[in-house]
């Protein structure tokens, strides 16, 4: 039996148990949504297609699964880019699917034309521009595939709208056929057992966990194998929930505003073993300073990141779940009890901790978000210093529970996030922790949040600056502000225009009955938490600097 390409389309992507699309309509799409009427699958209809991937990405790190968004050709499509980067920058699974113009008007710069496979070549693992409905079903099948296993990234599909229109026969491929693209999973026993022998002879070990170890789901391994070692554990941003934040082995986060606990355990470690990380600017300051007292061991399943950044000693390619327990199998449980009583001392000297004068601080109120959601729910984050900040006073102990943009820093991604976290995860509580700046760079998916019923919770702090920004000019530039205050609208009335819920909290004593509040209420609420204005995270790590030298 014959169907058209959007028919096609739609049943691989019901091949493939996608249950949600975040996407926008437009003319080179129409057939795709005219088959998406009858399909067994839900469309979330954001506001804005940079939503729509933003929500897709936050629904695959919060689940698991890949997400799907889906737009139009031409601006439709360009729109999708920023989220497209930030999927790759982080390594999040998700398909992009675009219309395009047809085949005889591809070339002629036709009405919301774009080149969206050549746009996006940097920024994807793979793409494809459809030249046949008959081959949709493998090209789908392949694009899983391909955002799913290895190290996972985004996969584009461009439909040309007369491929959609056009009818084939649809075939489900039984095998794929992909002979340039073999993924590792297990390690080179010799790699493991020379990784085996250095952690043998160290005394200082550090286990530095990036983003990999949660989309491995390798937590419960990075555990046994910290304990077997008795090493203490620093995590990248994206690693935050790949080690439970309340372990006694956790020194939590390192880097430019990591704990000062975690930079001085990297700085004077003798072997660093880094699992599922790529050490990035952010992290390791001065290239020339860091670790360099210590062997490098290397755990990643991307061969191109293992020396990319820093002289590492022991490549091991391998998925960081199996490579853990390759080790396990041949170490030898360590105590290194004077290690880990200077790493106590450390903790004890330098703790994270602020100013607490009473004010309303935006530490304060994450401190009271953890308390009142006891640790268990979803976080998503904008970008700027309420990020840090979250990342430094909200205890992630579990993975897929922090969901915020890294590698990219995209001011916008939060809300739209917490919507398909909160579409993938309808029973958890989720809260969106926003800066007054990075929050009206998406702020009209409120109104998809409401559209669709999804309670979640978004609290701005609110100090009238792109405060980030501020922060450096104060440091580094004699506090020339130039062109950081912000004039924002009454978040309040504009959370009520959307049909949401909205607080505002001025004073220290109103922060836990309004989130009380916020966390009993069946629809979206947006509270704006009236903070102090020159707020700076500490400590800090001046860029260019090592992690030696932190302010604050």
């Amino acid at each position: 039996m014959n169907y058209s390409g959007a028919e096609i389309l739609i049943k691989s992507l019901e091949a493939e148990n996608v249950d949600t699309i975040f996407g926008y309509p437009g003319g080179q799409v129409l057939p795709i949504y005219d088959a998406l009427y009858d399909a067994d699958i839900r469309h979330i209809l954001c506001r804005h297609e940079q939503g729509a991937a933003h929500a897709a990405d936050g629904y695959a790190r919060a689940t698991g699964r890949p997400g799907v968004c889906l737009a139009t050709s031409g601006p439709g499509a360009t729109n999708l880019v920023t989220g497209i980067a930030n999927a790759h920058m982080d390594s999040v699974p998700l398909v992009a699917i675009t219309g395009q113009v047809p085949w005889s008007l591809l070339g002629r710069d036709s009405f919301q034309e774009a080149d969206i496979t050549g746009i996006t070549l940097p920024i994807t693992k793979h793409s494809y521009l459809v030249r046949d409905p008959s081959e949709l079903a493998r090209i789908v099948k392949e694009a899983f595939y391909i955002a799913t296993t290895g190290r996972p990234g985004p996969v584009l599909i461009d439909i040309p709208k007369d491929v959609s229109s056009t009818s084939s026969e649809y075939i489900v491929p039984e095998e794929l056929h992909l002979p340039g693209y073999k993924p590792v999973s297990e390690a080179d026993p010799r790699q493991v057992l020379e990784a085996a022998k250095a952690i043998a002879k160290s005394e200082r070990p550090v286990i530095y966990a990036g983003g990999g170890v949660v989309i491995s789901g390798a937590q419960d391994e990075l555990v046994r194998f910290a304990e077997l070692l008795m090493a203490p554990v620093a995590t990248t941003l994206m690693g935050l929930g790949g080690f439970p934040g309340n372990h006694p082995l956790s020194l939590g986060m390192l880097g430019m505003h990591g704990t000062k606990y975690a930079n001085f355990a990297v700085c004077e470690c003798d072997l660093l073993i880094a699992v599922g990380a790529r050490f990035d600017d952010r992290v390791t300051g001065k290239l020339e300073t860091f670790a360099n007292e210590a062997k490098v061991i290397h755990i990643d399943i991307d061969p191109a990141e293992i020396g990319k950044n820093v002289r590492v000693d022991i490549p091991v390619n391998g998925d960081v779940k199996i490579v853990l327990k390759q080790l396990m199998d041949i170490l030898q449980p360590r105590l290194g009890e004077a290690w880990r009583e200077k790493i106590q001392t450390w903790k004890k000297e330098y703790p994270i901790d602020f100013c607490d004068n009473g004010e309303l601080k935006p530490q304060a109120v994450i401190q009271e978000i953890y308390r009142q959601t006891g640790g268990d729910a979803r976080i998503t984050t904008e970008v700027g210093q309420h990020q840090m900040w979250t990342a430094q006073y909200y205890t992630f102990s579990k993975p897929r529970s922090f969901i915020s943009s890294g590698g990219l820093g995209t001011m916008g991604y939060g809300m739209p996030a917490a919507i398909g976290v909160q579409a993938g995860c309808p029973d958890d509580t989720v809260f969106d922790i926003a800066g007054d700046g990075s929050i009206q760079m998406n702020i009209q998916e409120l109104c998809t949040a409401v559209n669709y019923e999804l309670p979640i919770n978004v609290a701005v702090m609110d100090n009238g600056f792109l405060g980030m920004v501020r922060q450096w000019q104060e440091l580094f530039y004699n506090r020339r502000y130039s062109h950081t205050k912000l004039f924002n609208p009454d978040f309040v009335k504009l959370a009520e225009a959307y049909g949401a819920e909205g607080f505002r909290v001025t004073k220290r004593s109103e922060i836990t009955p309004v989130l009380e509040q916020a966390i009993r209420s069946s629809k979206p609420v947006m509270i704006d938490f009236m903070v102090e204005s020159e707020e700076n995270v500490m400590p800090m790590v001046p860029p260019g600097e090592s992690l030696s030298k932190m302010l604050g």
